[in-house]
């Protein structure tokens, strides 16, 4: 049996969507399946592996790149996929199993589709309604609503694209939802289609005996770009400090390349003595820096699920997450969900002073994080994989 593997790239500043796909790969490849892995760029994928901890045989894995070299096919790439769908399909009919890790798209067959980003969805309608609809913050444009006909109802077809919204029609194209939250987003916009929830990998484990907690101690760890809102963190933090007059710290890590965005958040950080930027972390060093800490706050509203979260919980961290997304579908608590950031200094304000409700959202943090072990999340993988490939035809 042979298989064909679809994902973005893999860059030196991993996230969360960068573990599923290697996962898949390792896991076919036990299996006995031929895997050929396709991606965007040209990516260091044997130093990813390393880097997330998966053994897959680099020696068997057939790599390629379907993202067009010229610089004006690119650019017309990157607004309607017809290159890299071409590509796609032809890599297709060679593989008796296509699984794309981001996003639906267009392999000419039948396949299974991980939701990775919504913001990335290969569907401008639908990336409108997100961005708009969805939560009624900014109507859209007359020419916003033109170019987003055009594309979809006239240009992909001409290209022999299927839009999105065909490809989730289809019965037979299988989609992996991230989290409940997403589900409810697709099937508002697009109606009823095949669908299963599906938990990315939640692979951290701290390594770091659990130091002494800080109890004045807040961190994030994540991306430092505008939807995640750490503007938004510093300032509840800021709110806390004021509303209680305790010294509390918020240490902040994240990759810190040089963005319009993230000069702000250094701005921030060389007035105040309680904001430290750490940089990117992960493995041992991420570890290390959540042992010792007692609380972590999410910005994001939209966030499709939100792995750094299951990390929080797995090192008895008390998160405050907002009140929509996939955030709080992982905490599972109103009590730490909060839906402005009044609310949530409010929320760290009370975890702070009021020593029987902070051990109550304890409590109920070390239930939830059972849920995003290395073990649950392996089984979870191997129920959803182990179907796909039993629906695979036999030749």
């Amino acid at each position: 049996m042979t298989a064909l593997v679809y994902y973005t790239c893999f860059t030196s500043s991993l996230g969360g969507g960068d573990i599923l796909p290697l996962l898949i790969v390792d896991y076919l490849q036990r299996k006995g399946i031929s895997v050929t892995l396709a991606l965007n760029w040209q990516s260091d994928v044997e130093n990813a592996m390393k880097i997330i901890g998966v053994s897959a045989d680099m020696s068997r894995l057939s790599i390629a790149f379907v993202k067009p070299r010229i610089t004006f096919l690119r650019k017309i790439d990157a607004i309607l996929p017809f290159y890299t769908t071409w590509q796609l399909k032809k890599l297709a009919k060679k593989s008796d199993l296509c699984i794309s890790t981001a996003n639906l798209v267009d392999f000419g067959k039948p396949a299974h589709h991980f939701v990775y980003l919504l913001r990335t969805f290969g569907d401008n309608a639908f990336v409108d309604y997100v961005n708009h609809g969805a939560h009624g913050t900014v109507r859209r444009r007359f020419s916003q609503k033109l170019k987003t006909f055009v594309a979809e109802t006239i240009i992909r077809p001409i290209l022999g694209v299927r839009s999105t919204r065909k490809i989730i029609a289809t019965p037979r194209e299988h989609i992996y939802s991230t989290s409940m939250y997403v589900e409810r987003i697709l099937r508002a916009f697009y109606g009823n289609f095949t669908n299963t929830v599906f938990y990315p990998p939640t692979l951290f484990t701290p390594t770091e005996p659990l130091a002494k907690k800080d109890p004045l101690r807040v961190v994030y760890v994540g991306q430092i770009f505008p939807e995640k809102r750490v503007l938004d963190i510093i300032d509840i933090v800021s709110r806390a400090r004021a509303a209680t007059g305790k010294d509390i710290r918020l240490d902040i890590a994240g990759s810190l390349i040089d963005t319009h965005y993230v000069r702000k958040v250094r701005e921030i950080a060389y007035t105040c003595a309680w904001l430290s930027l750490v940089g990117y972390v992960s493995g041992e060093a991420k570890s290390r820096f959540l042992s010792s800490a007692t609380y972590a706050i999410h910005g994001e509203r939209d966030e499709t699920f939100g792995i750094s979260i299951t990390e929080y919980l797995k090192s008895r961290i008390i998160p405050i997450v907002p009140d929509e997304g996939g955030a709080c579908e992982i905490v599972d608590s109103k009590a730490l969900s909060y839906s402005d950031n009044g609310q949530a200094s409010d929320i760290l304000s009370r975890l702070l002073s009021d020593e029987t409700f902070r051990d109550q959202q304890l409590r109920h943090c070390v239930q939830r994080a059972a849920l995003f072990t290395v073990q649950s999340y392996t089984n979870r993988q191997s129920a959803v994989l182990d179907k796909i490939i039993e629906g695979v035809p036999q030749k």
